[in-house]
C-alpha cells in the first residue's frame, strides 16, 4: 500500500479507572504522545485522579462504568462504547484490561473497528474453567502487546496464542523524570529530613504496596543474616488495609532484634530522589513481575539494583553488569546479594551505575515504548 493511501489510526485506549498504577501511567503516555504526534485519540474509563491529565493535554475521556465484573453492565457498556466509536470515527480500540475488554471487544466488532490488547500481567488460572476463559479475552485482540518475553511465553504457553500477531513492546522509564543529571542536593535533603532518614548509613529500598509477592518479609529474613553491617531500610508502599501484614514485618524486625533499622513509608512523591539517597534498590518479589518498573527505573538512577531471578526482572537486569539477581525466594540468596552490592567500592558503583543507565536508555525509554506503539497502531489499522 503506497503512503499516501494509508490510514490514519483514531484510537480509543479502554481501562476501569485512571488511578495510580502500570496500566494507568501507560494510557496517559502513550495518549500524551499521539496529541502530541496530531493523532485523534480518545479514553473511556471509570475516572480517577490521574484524568485531569487528560484534560491538559486535550484528550477526550469518556466516564463510564468500566470497572465493573458484572456482565449485565457489560453489555450496557458495550452499547454506550458503540455510540462512542460510530461519533469519533474511531478505528481502534485498544483494551488494557480484561473486565473492560469484553464490552470493547463486542463493540469493536459491532462497529468494524479493529481491536487491540495489551498483556500487562499474568493474571490468575484458578479455578481453571471460569478465570481461564475469563482471561482469554485480552488474546483476542487482531494484535496482542505483551510487556515482556516473560508475558510473551506465558501468553503462548497458557493460551495457546497465535505468536504472529503478538508484538513484544517493554513498558518504560520516563526519562524526563528518572534523569540523575536533573536531581538536586535540595530535593535529597528534603526527603531525608521529611522521613528523618540517617545520613550515616547505607540505605537499602524497597518499593511496593506492603503484600507477601511483594517480598517484604523475605528481606527482613535476609537483612537478618546481615544485621551487624551498617544498614537502613525503607519500605515504600500502602497496605491498603493489610494491616495484619504490617504488623507481622514490624513484630518480625522487633523479634530478629533490628528495631532501628527500618523504616515504613505508605506514599513518596519524589520517587526519583528516594531511589537517588539510596545505596541498593531491591526488587524482591516472590511472584514474577510482568516487567519490573521500580527495577528498571533503579538502573534509569544509576543505583545498584538487586531483583529476584524470575520474571521481567531477568530482561531488565543484566546479571553482574547492569545490577545482580538473586534466587527468588531464597533469604540466603538475596543476603549474599545484598552484601556484595553493600561493599562494592565507589569505582565498581558507577561502573555499574553507567552500564545501567545506558542500557535503560538504549532499551526502555517512554519514547521507544511509544514509538513501536504507534507503529502497531499503524499497522493494524492498515490490516485487510
Amino acid at each position: 500500500m503506497s503512503k499516501d493511501k494509508e490510514k490514519n489510526p483514531v484510537v480509543l485506549q479502554v481501562l476501569p479507572e485512571l488511578n495510580q498504577g502500570g496500566v494507568e501511567l501507560g494510557t496517559i503516555e502513550i495518549a500524551s504522545e499521539l496529541q502530541k504526534c496530531g493523532i485523534k485519540n480518545f479514553v473511556a474509563s471509570q475516572g480517577g485522579r490521574m484524568a485531569y491529565q487528560l484534560d491538559r493535554m486535550k484528550v477526550k475521556h469518556f466516564t463510564l462504568p468500566l470497572k465493573t465484573k458484572n456482565p449485565i453492565r457489560w453489555w450496557i457498556n458495550y452499547r454506550r462504547l458503540v455510540k462512542i466509536i460510530k461519533e469519533n470515527g474511531i478505528n481502534i480500540v485498544h483494551a488494557r484490561s480484561r473486565a473492560p475488554a469484553w464490552s470493547a471487544y463486542w463493540a469493536a466488532k459491532k462497529t468494524g473497528a479493529k481491536f487491540l490488547t495489551t498483556f500487562h500481567g499474568t493474571y490468575g488460572l484458578k479455578p481453571h474453567f471460569i478465570k481461564w476463559r475469563y482471561n482469554r479475552i485480552m488474546t483476542c485482540g487482531d494484535l496482542v502487546i505483551a510487556i515482556s518475553q516473560h508475558i510473551k511465553e506465558h501468553i503462548i504457553k497458557n493460551y495457546k496464542c497465535d505468536e504472529s500477531k503478538i508484538r513484544l513492546i517493554y513498558r518504560c522509564v520516563n526519562m524526563e523524570n528518572f534523569d540523575v543529571s536533573k536531581m538536586t542536593a535540595e530535593r535529597m535533603i528534603k526527603l531525608m529530613e521529611e522521613y528523618h532518614l540517617p545520613e550515616d548509613k547505607k540505605i537499602i529500598l524497597l518499593i511496593g504496596r506492603l503484600t507477601r509477592w511483594k517480598g517484604q518479609r523475605l528481606m527482613i529474613d535476609a537483612l537478618e543474616k546481615i544485621k551487624d553491617m551498617d544498614f537502613f531500610c525503607v519500605f515504600v508502599g500502602d497496605d491498603q488495609g493489610r494491616t495484619y501484614y504490617t504488623e507481622e514485618l514490624k513484630e518480625a524486625i522487633i523479634e530478629k532484634g533490628m528495631e532501628g533499622k527500618f523504616a515504613f513509608i505508605k506514599h513518596v512523591a519524589d520517587v526519583p530522589a528516594m531511589m537517588m539517597i539510596s545505596d541498593v534498590v531491591v526488587s524482591a518479589s516472590t511472584d514474577p513481575e510482568a516487567f519490573g518498573r521500580i527495577a528498571a527505573e533503579g538502573e534509569a538512577m544509576g543505583r545498584i539494583v538487586v531483583a529476584s531471578n524470575i520474571g521481567g526482572s531477568l530482561e531488565n537486569i543484566k546479571d553482574g553488569i547492569t545490577g545482580k539477581h538473586f534466587k527468588s525466594g531464597d533469604a540466603e540468596s538475596l543476603a549474599e546479594t545484598l552484601k556484595w552490592a553493600l561493599t562494592l567500592t565507589d569505582d565498581e558503583r558507577q561502573k555499574i551505575g553507567d552500564a545501567a543507565i545506558k542500557y535503560v536508555k538504549e532499551n526502555f525509554t517512554k519514547q521507544i515504548m511509544c514509538d513501536k506503539t504507534l507503529a502497531v497502531y499503524r499497522e493494524l489499522v492498515n490490516m485487510n
